[in-house]
Order: structure tokens, then C-alpha cells, then sequence
């Protein structure tokens, strides 16, 4: 594999490339991240590899075993109901921080990466969907303007199992289409909003796009829908705090009394 250096260190373009593949889906959790193997086929020394699996177990992509190596991060169901919580309250301060400082140059690169989303449909088009999906959050976080809030987003991001939601799409083809097209309007009301520099209504679209997530939790990973319930109860003070109608209806649904 060839590496496209960019001017950083060696073992950040490790990363990133690590990085990529896992959101890809050429690696699955639990599978190892072995240094040898990766180093023959990056064509690099183990150290900078090393210095590179050290930076994806900090992001909360990968763990480390002791004795055994690095492996890709495995989510028991606790973790990804609580980075689900996590990821609303980041949405909704992301959301609203990136409509008061983002830049016409932000919302020109968001948009290409929207236009580029819309063009892929096919399955073997899915891993380059699925890294546009994740970059065009990132993008939207850091135009916010404040570097801690990306990095806590990025970890958080990470502990989400956006990769695991879809395999989904290969395992059950016949979702692709309609997948695609919600993602992509739930993506341009998002970034509608932010180009209005409306806080309030880009958290609204955000939380709800990742509500629709949560629906695949459910359905995709087997989530137990009562413990979602009770994450959402929990960050109430914030998903009540959007006003539009087509929102309060999608809250009120999803966070009926248990029985």
C-alpha cells in the first residue's frame, strides 16, 4: 500500500491510513492490528506502526491487550448506548458553535463533500461513503473554531459504531438506496441550516439525524430500545429544547413511557 504523504509524521500518516480502513470496514472489531504484517505492507519500519496503533487505542478506535497486541475497538452494548448519549450532546454544542463562526469556504467544501456523497449508490462504493460521511462531521465540528470540542468529538465519534451500523447495508442489499437518500437529505438540512447560521435549527436537524441512527441500533445491532430511551431521557434538557414540530413529533415517539 502506497502512502500519500502530506508533509506530517510518518506515524500520524500510519494513522490516518489505519484510520480510514477501519471506517472502510477492512477491519472489523475485534479483529488485531498486527505491526509486522502492516509495516511489510505499508512498507515502513514497526516503529513509526507502533507510534501509529499508540495514537488509534488514544482515539478510542482500537485497544490495547496486554500481551497480545492491538486489536479494533469491540463494543459491548453499555459503550454504545453511552456514546450514543454522548454523541447528542456533542451534536447539539458542535451544531450550535459551527452556524456562529463557520466560514463561506467551510460551507463551499461541505457542499462539494455532500455533492460527492450523492453521486455514490453502489455497494462497493460504500467504505468512500462511509469516510465522506465521517469528514463532513469532522468538518462541521471544526468549524466551530475550537480545538478541544473536535478532539473530544473525535473520540466520542470513534466509541460510536457508525462502521458496524454499515455492514448492515452489505449484509442486506436492499436498504442501500433508501439508506442513502435519508442520510444524504438528513446531511443537506444539516448544512441548509448552518449556512443560515441557525444554531438551533442545525441542532435539531443533528439530533435527529443521529435519532435515525439510533433506530439502527435497535434494529441492525439489537440494542435494546429501553436502554436508548433512558440515554435519551437523560440529555432531555436538550433534545426538548428544539421547537420544530417534525422534531417534537420524532422525540415524542421515540421516548414514550416504558410499559
Amino acid at each position: 500500500m502506497a502512502l500519500n504523504l502530506e508533509h506530517k509524521p510518518l506515524k500520524e500518516e500510519i494513522y490516518e491510513a489505519l484510520h480510514r480502513q477501519i471506517i472502510a470496514g477492512k477491519y472489523s472489531p475485534g479483529d488485531w492490528l498486527r505491526q509486522e504484517d502492516i509495516a511489510t505492507q505499508m512498507g515502513v519500519s514497526m516503529t513509526p506502526v507502533r507510534e501509529a496503533l499508540d495514537l488509534l487505542v488514544a482515539s478510542g478506535v482500537a485497544e490495547r491487550v496486554p500481551y497480545r497486541g492491538v486489536r479494533v475497538r469491540e463494543m459491548a452494548v453499555n459503550d454504545i448506548v453511552e456514546a450514543y448519549g454522548m454523541r447528542i450532546i456533542f451534536e447539539v454544542l458542535i451544531a450550535r458553535e459551527a452556524a456562529k463562526n463557520i466560514t463561506r469556504a467551510q460551507i463551499i467544501e461541505l457542499e462539494k463533500m455532500l455533492a460527492d456523497m450523492q453521486g455514490h449508490h453502489s455497494l462497493n462504493e460504500m467504505p468512500h461513503v462511509r469516510e465522506l460521511s465521517r469528514d463532513f462531521h469532522i468538518k462541521i465540528a471544526k468549524a466551530t473554531n475550537n480545538d478541544l470540542l473536535v478532539k473530544m468529538y473525535e473520540i466520542v465519534s470513534n466509541a460510536f459504531p457508525d462502521w458496524m451500523l454499515y455492514e448492515a447495508v452489505f449484509r442486506i442489499p436492499g436498504l442501500l438506496e433508501d439508506s442513502m437518500d435519508n442520510m444524504n437529505k438528513e446531511h443537506a438540512a444539516i448544512l441548509d441550516a448552518l449556512k443560515k447560521q441557525d444554531g438551533e435549527k442545525a441542532a435539531q436537524k443533528s439530533i435527529l439525524h443521529l435519532m435515525e441512527s439510533g433506530k439502527w441500533l435497535k434494529k441492525y445491532l439489537n440494542i435494546p430500545a429501553e436502554l436508548l430511551r433512558d440515554k435519551e431521557e437523560q440529555v432531555s434538557f436538550l433534545i426538548r429544547s428544539a421547537k420544530s414540530p417534525d422534531f417534537a413529533t420524532n422525540v415524542g415517539r421515540r421516548s414514550t413511557p416504558k410499559k
